[in-house]
């Protein structure tokens, strides 16, 4: 089952089923106005979603239409709580690297989280407004699982049955500014302005096989500025899978229906053990520009692939086997943010 939120419709969007094909939808007011009510009372929601899905995708649910995922939000255009984590370590390892961080070893054993803002998400194909492009503006590729409610101290066994839902995320980070708030011990804050999720949000039984262990095993597809930059597996070198990072999550605190979690940048190494190589080198690439230009470092002494500017443009998608898109497509450009006078 596949769902979409339309932008019209409030802050929180119009709830929309969508085909597997991803091109129709309907909306089934009677059911769920918005994905959070939906949510929130999935258990006796969602088989009656997915007795509409079915008949959308055999044409007989009324007032179907064409599917646009330019008139989407994310599927939740605000969430009651954003956390990301840092699954996959090779990432760590290597944007530490390049602020000249040591990383300990409790990194492989213990997931870093951080509670990102959630209050104002942006839309698939919605632009990254930013003030200034010395803030070293990056994407970052991800995967992100939405729960229902999770009981506090729940054990890694139990957490996957409350994954709900799976998207992609572009987790924007402001590379330059990050430095300066991690010495101030308490985080980012100002370094991670609002992230976009994909168009759809499906459920895991729609991944087939390549959902397994709360792992999604597909490549996760980025182009900057029309080439591709990267496609790693998101399911390779992933140190910790999702049951485990919502058990993290979950440890001293409920979460409420419609927590999102996040993987964290998706990175590969290289067969051979190294940090892996760009996609120009027969390499699998990268999930962000800032794992990029720390194997520059490595290998020139100096990054050479800038940050991005204004005007430019990021999308990041994930194919299915037969190579159709299986959440849709998240296509941002940047764009100078005017902020309001006086």
């Amino acid at each position: 089952m596949k769902l979409a939120s339309l932008a019209r419709g409030g802050r929180d969007g119009n709830l929309v089923l969508v085909s597997r094909d991803l091109s129709r939808a309907a909306a089934v007011p009677d059911i769920a106005a918005t994905l959070q009510d939906a949510l929130d009372d999935w258990a006796s929601v969602e088989p009656r979603l997915r007795e509409a899905a079915a008949r959308l995708e055999e044409g007989t649910l009324p007032d179907a239409f064409p599917f646009d995922p330019a008139a989407c939000a994310s599927p939740l255009p605000r969430a009651y709580q954003w956390a990301d984590g840092s699954a996959y370590v090779n990432h760590v390892a290597l944007v530490r690297k390049a602020r000249g961080a040591e990383m300990p070893p409790s990194f492989w054993t213990d997931p870093l989280m951080y509670q990102g803002g959630s209050d104002s998400f942006l839309g698939p194909r919605e632009p990254i407004r930013l003030t200034s492009e010395e803030w070293g503006i990056d994407f970052e590729a991800e995967i992100a699982v939405v729960t229902d409610d999770v009981p506090m101290g729940i054990a890694e066994e139990a957490a996957l049955s409350h994954i709900k839902l799976v998207m992609l995320v572009n987790d924007v980070s402001l590379r330059n500014l990050v430095p300066g708030e991690l010495a101030k011990g308490f985080g980012f804050f100002q370094s991670k302005p609002s992230s976009a999720f994909s168009p759809v949000a499906v459920t895991p039984d729609e991944l087939g096989t390549a959902w397994r262990e709360g792992k999604l095993h597909r490549p996760l597809r980025s182009w900057l500025n029309g080439a591709l930059f990267g496609e790693p597996d998101a399911g390779t070198d992933m140190t910790f899978g999702f049951p485990r990072l919502i058990a993290h999550a979950a440890r001293t605190r409920p979460l409420g229906a419609g927590t999102i979690i996040g993987s964290g940048t998706v990175s590969n190494r290289d067969p051979d053990g190294g940090p892996g190589r760009p996609v120009a080198e027969g390499g699998r690439g990268y999930s962000c520009i800032a794992e990029q230009r720390t194997v520059e470092t490595i290998l020139y002494g100096a990054p050479r692939t800038p940050f991005m500017r204004f005007g430019d443009r990021v999308r990041i998608e994930m194919p299915d086997a037969e190579g159709n898109s299986i959440f849709g497509a998240i296509d941002q450009t940047v764009e100078r943010y005017a902020p309001p006078a006086g």
